[in-house]
């Protein structure tokens, strides 16, 4: 039987509400979650869609059912935090300093040492299309919104030249990550133009097959992404602060 489009968002927006509840912490580990009548009745959908989004959220490790015991929430050390929805969850409400690093140190983990195997590996048509993006961050880069896909494209492309199907698959990872550090940053007076030699030193490097090159400037690459998004969150956080004293 076809699912119809509206019936697949229904789902995903359950799927969300509950898991983003959970993450922020109203739901807390060990915690019952409400019956499916009450949850149902809470949600306006019917008990098969609350059944689906609770079998994802297992899936994603948030939590688990038992007979007679209900749903509850697992411990947070079970949750998969590489899950990209999981990982968007946690920063979708406010970011400390700590949220700053995971997320940064996430990124070093994985993204340096895939550009220095794109330098070994990439073919020439991969390298036409990292130009490509390049050009197009270019081309807007006093424009923050369309910024963000180049560039999504520009870092995502160099997984994929890496030719490890484990490391293309961190793709979706890698995007909710960057649009995270994106909308963290999103209030930086100078934009991302600072970065653009930044990605191009990048692109160089693997087009010259610099595998050690490349890894340094990605490295640098990331540094200086991770400052603009603790600058931003500081001066968020103090601007929050002042008008909490104020009202």
């Amino acid at each position: 039987m076809a699912v119809s489009s509206g019936s697949t968002a229904l789902h995903a927006t359950v799927v969300e509400q509950i898991g983003l509840r959970i993450v922020q912490g109203d739901f807390l580990p060990g915690e019952a979650l409400p019956n499916a009548d009450d949850s149902s009745e809470m949600l306006g959908v019917s008990r098969t869609v609350l059944r689906e989004a609770i079998k994802v959220l297992a899936g994603k490790g948030l939590v688990e059912s038992r007979p007679k015991t209900g749903t509850r929430v697992r411990p947070r050390a079970d949750w998969n935090f590489l899950d990209p929805d999981v990982l968007s969850w946690r920063y979708a409400s406010g970011v400390s300093a700590d949220d700053v690093r995971a997320l940064f140190e996430l990124r070093r983990a994985i993204e340096p040492m895939s550009a220095a195997l794109a330098a070994q590996r990439a073919t020439p048509a991969q390298i036409a299309e990292i130009n490509a993006a390049l050009v197009e961050m270019e081309a807007v880069v006093d424009d923050g919104d369309r910024f963000a896909k180049p560039d999504l494209l520009f870092h995502q492309t160099i997984l994929r030249m890496t030719g490890n199907e484990l490391i293309g698959s961190l793709a979706a990872l890698v995007e909710t990550a960057l649009v995270t550090s994106f909308r963290l940053s999103n209030d930086n007076p100078e934009g991302q133009r600072p970065s653009l030699p930044l990605h191009r030193e990048v692109a160089e490097k693997i087009a010259a097959g610099d595998a050690t090159g490349a890894q340094k400037a990605l490295l640098v690459l990331i540094d200086n992404a991770e400052e603009d998004v603790r600058r931003s969150v500081e001066n968020r956080n103090k601007r929050r602060q002042e008008r909490e004293q104020t009202s």
